[in-house]
C-alpha cells in the first residue's frame, strides 16, 4: 500500500513519487503519514523530512511551508527542500559557522531570530546531506 507524495516549492517540483510512509517537521513536532490517513492540514517547521519507499528510506531538508493530507496524496509545499544529494556539505558548514558567530558575537543591527533561523537550516542541511554519506552504496 502505498501514497503519493509531492515536495514542491516556488521554483521547483522536488519530489513526486508513491511512498511507504512520510515522517514531517510540523509545527508541533514529528508527523507521521501513513496511507489512508485522516486528512489534515498544518505548517511545517525547519527540519528533516523522512521518507520511506520499498524498504529504503531518504531524507529531504525542508524549511517552512505547509504539509497536506488528502485520501489519495500528501502535498508539501515547502519554502526551501533540498534532497540529501543535493546538499553542498562545504556551502551548509560554511553557513553554520557564519551564524553561529553571529549569534557569539550579536553585531549591532542582527537580528537573532533570523541568526538562530539560518542556523537551524544550516544544522538541518548538514545532517541530511551527511546522512547520503553514510549510507552503504547498494549491492548489485
Amino acid at each position: 500500500m502505498s501514497i503519493r507524495l509531492d515536495i514542491v516549492t516556488a521554483e521547483r517540483v522536488v519530489f513526486s513519487e508513491d511512498v511507504d510512509s512520510v515522517i514531517a517537521p510540523g509545527i508541533e513536532g514529528q508527523l507521521g503519514v501513513l496511507p489512508h490517513h485522516a486528512p489534515l492540514m498544518t505548517t511545517l517547521h525547519t527540519g528533516e523530512l523522512r521518507v520511506r519507499k520499498a524498504g529504503e528510506e531518504f531524507s529531504i531538508a525542508i524549511s517552512g511551508g505547509f504539509f497536506e493530507v488528502r485520501p489519495d496524496r500528501i502535498i508539501v509545499l515547502a519554502d526551501v527542500a533540498e534532497r540529501a544529494e543535493e546538499i553542498d556539505l562545504a556551502r551548509a558548514e560554511h553557513a553554520k559557522q557564519r551564524a553561529h558567530e553571529e549569534l557569539q558575537r550579536r553585531p549591532k543591527g542582527v537580528d537573532l531570530a533570523v541568526a538562530e533561523a539560518s542556523l537551524r537550516r544550516a544544522l538541518v542541511r548538514l545532517k541530511v546531506g551527511q546522512r547520503k554519506q553514510r549510507r552503504p552504496p547498494p549491492v548489485i
